[in-house]
């Protein structure tokens, strides 16, 4: 069970080899392969997180949840994206079509594409670059920007003061996100996924960086725009912010990329801080699996936890707080791999 996928995976490249084509079209045909496998994952994922959100919701809220299509309503959110499907794709006059047309199909890539590098088992990672931290931070900046242009193309006022939010707090957040990962990077000296995970054979880094860990929690949350701090969307205040003007399937990209980078960034604080796939006695893509719907679970908990809080108090949160935190933090990683070098000299 361990080697299943990759045993998939090198038939199939042992089988395009055996026909006779050349390295460069095998390699990419292999890359379509892993897109669609990985797209294909999402997609399934999505439809039962919703599913188990739902139901989280109900039973922290005492109510019942979906409980009539199919078992436990398991078939709910299918109805749901068939319900979507079907409603008219409306499209305001005044608004900037190409602008608002193009932004909910450009919000799904840069949350498909963050899923390169992460690890989802021992050699099942699509591209295991040097330098995969910085894609990843590098993808997920980017992510604003379809944000940004949904609440431009709307030509809407809540649409686009929601659509700023979304872009100060995306941008704002994303430093202590940085500085949370760039202890890692001390320690490791190493900006490679496989490398991090190798760091982490005996000891799980959410142990030694426990700071970091919460601050990426906390600064992930907010650029996830999930409560408490779903501003850019305050129904109270924008009806739905970036997203006020679109209808169907355009509406359904949003909320699907919106579980797409949750998973994403689970996936990720999985890998970083919770030993990857790493694990005894079960199959090693089943303990990333785990661990992933762990993260997601906290996610989900602090939701329908907490209320929504303030747009001033969010943004004082993460520039008086946050990031004088996660750069302290740092400060202390250097401090403490210094003295352990110290450490080490005199015991030699």
């Amino acid at each position: 069970m361990e080697n299943f996928f990759v045993n998939i995976s090198g038939a199939l490249r042992n089988w395009f080899t055996g026909m006779g084509l050349s390295t460069m079209a095998v390699e990419s045909i292999m890359t379509l392969i892993f897109l669609v496998t990985i797209i294909v994952f999402v997609l399934v994922n999505v439809i039962y997180l919703v599913y188990l959100e739902r139901k989280l919701s109900a039973y922290i809220q005492q109510r019942l949840g979906p409980n009539r299509v199919g078992p436990r309503g398991l078939f709910q959110t299918v109805l749901d994206v068939l319900k979507l499907l079907g409603k008219e794709d409306v499209i305001p006059n005044a608004a900037d079509k190409w602008v608002f047309i193009v932004a909910s199909l450009l919000v799904m890539v840069p949350a498909i594409m963050a899923f390169a590098i992460v690890p989802f088992g021992l050699g099942m990672i699509a591209v295991d670059l040097n330098i995969g931290i910085f894609y990843f931070i590098a993808v997920s900046s980017t992510g604003v920007i379809a944000f940004l242009m949904a609440g431009w193309g709307s030509n809407n006022k809540y649409s686009l003061f929601g659509s700023m939010r979304s872009v100060a707090q995306m941008v704002s957040y994303e430093l202590p996100i940085v500085f949370s990962l760039l202890g890692i990077i001390m320690m490791t000296g190493s900006l490679k996924i496989s490398d991090i995970m190798a760091a982490q054979k005996t000891i799980w880094f959410v142990v030694l960086q426990p700071i970091a860990f919460l601050i990426y929690f906390i600064a992930s949350t907010a650029e996830l725009n999930r409560q408490p701090f779903d501003l850019p969307e305050g129904e109270q205040e924008l009806i739905a912010g970036p997203l006020t003007e679109y209808s169907g399937m355009r509406y359904a990209l949003f909320f699907l990329a919106e579980y797409t980078n949750m998973i994403a960034v689970s996936a990720i604080a999985a890998t970083l801080f919770l030993g990857g796939p790493q694990g005894p006695w079960l199959p090693s893509w089943l303990w990333f699996m785990i661990k992933v719907y762990v993260m997601i679970g906290a996610y989900m908990w602090i939701r329908w936890t907490f209320p929504r809080i303030r747009i001033d108090h969010l943004m004082a949160f993460n520039w008086k707080f946050l990031v004088p935190l996660s750069l302290a933090n740092v400060l202390l990683t250097g401090i403490g791999l210094e003295v352990y070098k110290w450490l080490q000299t005199i015991r030699w």
